[in-house]
C-alpha cells in the first residue's frame, strides 16, 4: 500500500498551553486534525465554564486563515468544583468533558484531585447531564514504583468511582498497560480508552537508548504515564489495531521548551503533534492492521463522545522523511518526538 485515505480524524487529548507558544504549535494540530479535545492544566487551570470559553477565544484567534479546526474545550476537576459549574459547562455547548488529574499525578497538576470524595457532588451532576469524565489514571502514593501507578489506581479508584456512579461516561486516558486495556475491554457500562503514538511505538528501553541501542538518557522520550515494558507495549497495539470501539485516537502531544526537558528535572511530555498520524500509521502497519486504522483514528472518538463523524478525508502517502530537529516554541524552541528518525508516511493531504 503506497497511499491511505482515511475520514479526517479527531484528537481526543491534547495539550496546546497558551499565548505566543500556543499559536506556533496549534497550526501542526489543525493541519492534521479537526477537532481536539484541549487539557485544561494551564497555569491557572481552566476550572469555570467562563474560563474556558476565554480560552476557546484565544485558540480560535491563533488558527492560521485557511486551517479550520474545531477546539473542543474541558474543565478541570478540583476537590472544590460546585455541581452548579458541571451544569453551566453542560449547557455551553462548548465544553465536552471534565479532567481529573489527581493530584501531583503530572504537569500542571498541582490543583488537582486529593480525594474522589471529595467531588461527589460534582460526578453526581457529570453522571446526570451525561459530562464525561477524563481520568489521567495514576496513583500519586510515593510507596508505588512509577511503572505500577496506573495498576493501583484501577484497583483504588476506578473500579470504586465507576462501581458509585455507574452511569458516568469516562475515558481513561493514554493507558499504557495490558491491565488498563484488559479492563476496558472487560468492564461494562460507557467507559472508553485513548492510546497515544508513542504508546504504541516504543517501549521503556526508549528512555535509555537510541534506536540504534546506542545508550543514554532521552528526555525528550520522558512521558507520563511513562513508557513501559515490551509486553505492555504489545498490549496496546493489540487493543488499537483489533478494531474494539472503544479504544480511539488521543496524542497526548505535550509540548515544553527544550531546556525545561533538557534539565536536571525535565518536564514530563513528548510533543507529537508534528507527526501524530504517521506515527500512528506506522503502529498499525506493524500490526498488518492498516486496514483497521480509520476506525481507531476517525470513527471511534465521535462515536464514543456522540458526536457526528467528519466528512472530510486525509491521505498519507509512504514517503520517508524527517522531522526537523527543534520547532519554534514561544520564546523558545522544542524538540518534536523522534526528531530526526526516519518516518516512512507522509501527510499529503
Amino acid at each position: 500500500m503506497d497511499a491511505l485515505t482515511i475520514t479526517r480524524p479527531d484528537d481526543w487529548h491534547l495539550h496546546l498551553r497558551d499565548g505566543a507558544a500556543m499559536a506556533d504549535v496549534l497550526p501542526y494540530t489543525a493541519r492534521q486534525f479537526a477537532r481536539a479535545i484541549v487539557m485544561p492544566n494551564l497555569k491557572p487551570p481552566v476550572t469555570t465554564t467562563a474560563a474556558a470559553q476565554a480560552y476557546r477565544e484565544r485558540i480560535v484567534a491563533a488558527l492560521p486563515a485557511g486551517l479550520r479546526f474545531a477546539p473542543l474545550m474541558t474543565l478541570y476537576l478540583t476537590d472544590n468544583t460546585p455541581a452548579e459549574e458541571i451544569r453551566r459547562a453542560k449547557a455551553s455547548g462548548i465544553v465536552h468533558g471534565v479532567k481529573l488529574y489527581p493530584a501531583g499525578a503530572t504537569t500542571h497538576s498541582d490543583s488537582g484531585v486529593t480525594s474522589l470524595a471529595r467531588c461527589s457532588a460534582a460526578l453526581a451532576e457529570m453522571e446526570k447531564v451525561d459530562l464525561p469524565l477524563l481520568i489521567h489514571g495514576e496513583v500519586t502514593h510515593r510507596h508505588v514504583d512509577v511503572f505500577d501507578r496506573e495498576r493501583f489506581f484501577i484497583d483504588e479508584q476506578l473500579i470504586p468511582l465507576r462501581r458509585d456512579f455507574p452511569a458516568l461516561r469516562v475515558v481513561f486516558e493514554h493507558i499504557t498497560t495490558r491491565e488498563a486495556a484488559d479492563y476496558v475491554v472487560a468492564a461494562a457500562g460507557r467507559i472508553g480508552a485513548t492510546i497515544t503514538a508513542h504508546h504504541l511505538l516504543y517501549n521503556r528501553t526508549r528512555l535509555f537508548a537510541d534506536a540504534e541501542g546506542r545508550t543514554g538518557m532521552r528526555p525528550h522520550y520522558y512521558c507520563l504515564p511513562v513508557l513501559k515494558r515490551e509486553t505492555h507495549r504489545q498490549a496496546l497495539l493489540a487493543a488499537a489495531t483489533g478494531g474494539n470501539p472503544r479504544f480511539f485516537l488521543g496524542t497526548d502531544s505535550a509540548p515544553h521548551p527544550k531546556g525545561e526537558k533538557e534539565s536536571a528535572c525535565g518536564c514530563a511530555g513528548c510533543f507529537t503533534a508534528a507527526s501524530a498520524l504517521e506515527m500512528y500509521a506506522m503502529a498499525f502497519e506493524e500490526a498488518g492492521a492498516l486496514d483497521r486504522f480509520e476506525g481507531f483514528a476517525s470513527h471511534h472518538g465521535p462515536d464514543f463522545y456522540g458526536l457526528p463523524r467528519n466528512a472530510a478525508q486525509v491521505t498519507l502517502r509512504r514517503e520517508q522523511w524527517h522531522l526537523p530537529a527543534e520547532i519554534k516554541f514561544g520564546s523558545a524552541s522544542l524538540v518534536p518526538l523522534a526528531a530526526g528518525e526516519p518516518l516512512p508516511w507522509k501527510l499529503v493531504a
